[in-house]
């Protein structure tokens, strides 16, 4: 199966569940992330690993190390206004590309948390780029 086929499930569970998967995502610390399409302008949901930095949520652009970038993350680019979905949770947030030092420092947290993503790196061919998601305050 590929991510097309996959990821509906995954975000179907995860609604469901608030945030419990199961099989090999189970214990995972994984959030759905929504941006909206650079050419559609329709919203996308994309399950992917996290972890928390400074209170931001922090991803890494590996498409399980495929040569390119996602489309979440091109998407993400176009429109730094995502949706983000914790547990049973949702927030408004705004995407930031690291560089850098930063980015390294994040990729290194990522990798020591998340299995395969320093394996994503080695095979991908290219610097894996790290988004943070910061949720935007509301007012009241």
């Amino acid at each position: 199966m590929d991510m097309r086929t996959i990821n509906p499930m995954v975000i179907a569970e995860y609604r469901r569940s608030g945030g419990a998967l199961s099989g090999d995502m189970a214990g995972l610390p994984v959030l759905l992330v929504t941006t909206t399409g650079r050419r559609s302008g329709k919203p996308h949901t994309t399950p992917l690993g996290y972890i928390e930095d400074d209170n931001r949520f922090v991803v890494a652009a590996s498409a399980g190390g495929a040569p390119s970038d996602p489309d979440w993350y091109r998407n993400l680019v176009a429109s730094s206004s995502v949706t983000v979905e914790v547990g049973s949770y949702t927030y408004a947030a705004e995407a930031t590309i690291t560089t850098g030092a930063e980015r390294d420092r994040l990729f290194d947290r990522l990798a020591s948390t998340l299995p395969g993503m320093a394996d994503h790196a080695n095979t991908s061919g290219r610097v894996i780029p790290v988004a943070v998601l910061i949720p935007r305050r509301t007012e009241g």
